[in-house]
């Protein structure tokens, strides 16, 4: 049953997502008392989005972040988002984050991805259509920078650059920093669709595979079931213990407690926003199990369902123990959180998470006592 898993360790995502009224340094001292808190919990790992335009969706540079935040914690390993590469020229990336490597001592992860933001696509100029193999290109340069010392030289369809003739051995200019990390830091990439093109270059290359929080159950178990497919035909031994599966998870005493206030919280409310940019685009399609369910019954309702799991412990345990069963196991669990808008109730569902639910849960799937 296991599968390799020993243990399913626990991490937090934030988009983060707030409300647009609160001032922006109120919700930036909620993050960052979170991830305090976090590490104090128990969680083994933090991540970051990455947004520029979004009145919602604040952080615009992770790594800013995560470099604050590594004054308040010592433990607790932390990560980008993604990282999103088709904004950003790739030599920039691979310094500033093995530059952040040695700040943070290693505890740095990684997740690299295509920033999809319509507004943040227009402000750089980058057609949607070319973020995949935007992403593929950069993440190539980035390991290649990596990998060795001067001379660089990089000419690609989206990037041309080189660095040769201002080398200096004497004076020692001209060198690209490599991580704390050797040969990176874990590296992951995030899948959101089946047969997703992602996760069989996740499986190809060895990166960890991330279910993103918003696919329905039987995504997030094709997810593996391509990335495990495609490291096999390279080669690779895919350990399930590498998979992240992202969910929204939301704890009380009681589950109608719980489901009133989903639907009328910050976490609702991010499902129901986000739905509402779907429709002025792409349509809701990462929503559903069935590609052919119309928008219009990708509801809240329905929501409740699939993405967002809300109950009691006894109610959530039967709630992941259904998507373990769908999915396989996994080696790390993701609790996405959101705005404080009722500070009390969200860390009274962190306390539950870690306290009660994750040790049943462990029980229940690994024979994990605490």
């Amino acid at each position: 049953m296991t599968a390799g898993v020993k243990q399913i360790d626990y991490g937090m995502f934030i988009m983060p997502f707030h409300a647009p009224e609160k001032p922006l340094s109120q919700g930036y001292d909620e993050d960052l008392e979170l991830i305090v808190r976090a590490e104090n919990l128990g969680f083994k790992e933090f991540w970051i989005g990455e947004h520029h335009t979004m009145k919602y969706e604040t952080i615009v540079m992770p790594e800013i972040f995560i470099a604050r935040a590594l004054g308040e914690t010592s433990r607790i390993r932390m990560g980008p988002a993604p990282v999103c590469l088709n904004q950003h020229h790739p030599a920039h990336v691979a310094s500033r984050l093995a530059f952040l490597d040695h700040l943070a001592k290693g505890r740095l992860n990684l997740c690299f991805g295509n920033g999809s933001v319509t507004a943040d696509q227009e402000l750089y100029s980058v057609d949607p259509k070319n973020g995949g193999k935007m992403v593929l290109e950069a993440l190539d340069v980035i390991l290649d920078l990596w990998s060795h010392g001067p001379p660089y030289e990089h000419k690609g369809e989206f990037w041309q650059f080189e660095l040769k003739k201002t080398v200096d051995t004497e004076c020692l200019i001209g060198y690209i920093h490599q991580p704390y990390q050797l040969p990176h830091p874990p590296i992951s990439l995030p899948g959101t669709s089946l047969n997703s093109y992602t996760m069989k270059i996740a499986g190809q290359r060895g990166f960890q595979p991330f279910a993103h929080c918003l696919v329905a159950g039987n995504v997030v178990a094709d997810l593996w079931k391509t990335y495990a497919a495609a490291a096999e035909e390279a080669g690779r031994v895919p350990n399930r213990a590498d998979y992240k599966v992202a969910r929204s998870i939301f704890l009380a005493d009681t589950t109608a407690e719980a489901v009133k206030r989903v639907r009328s919280n910050s976490l609702g409310r991010n499902y129901e926003y986000i739905g509402g940019l779907f429709d002025k685009g792409l349509g809701r399609r990462i929503y559903k199990r069935d590609p052919n369910m119309p928008n219009s019954e990708c509801h809240l309702d329905y929501l409740m369902t699939e993405q967002i799991i809300a109950g009691d412990v006894d109610v959530v345990l039967r709630r992941l123990l259904m998507l373990v069963e769908e999915t396989g196991p996994f080696g790390t669990l993701i609790l996405m959180s959101y705005d404080w808008d009722d500070k009390a109730s969200w860390l009274h569902s962190m306390d539950l998470f870690v306290n009660e639910l994750m040790p049943k849960l462990n029980q229940a799937v690994c024979g994990v006592r605490r």
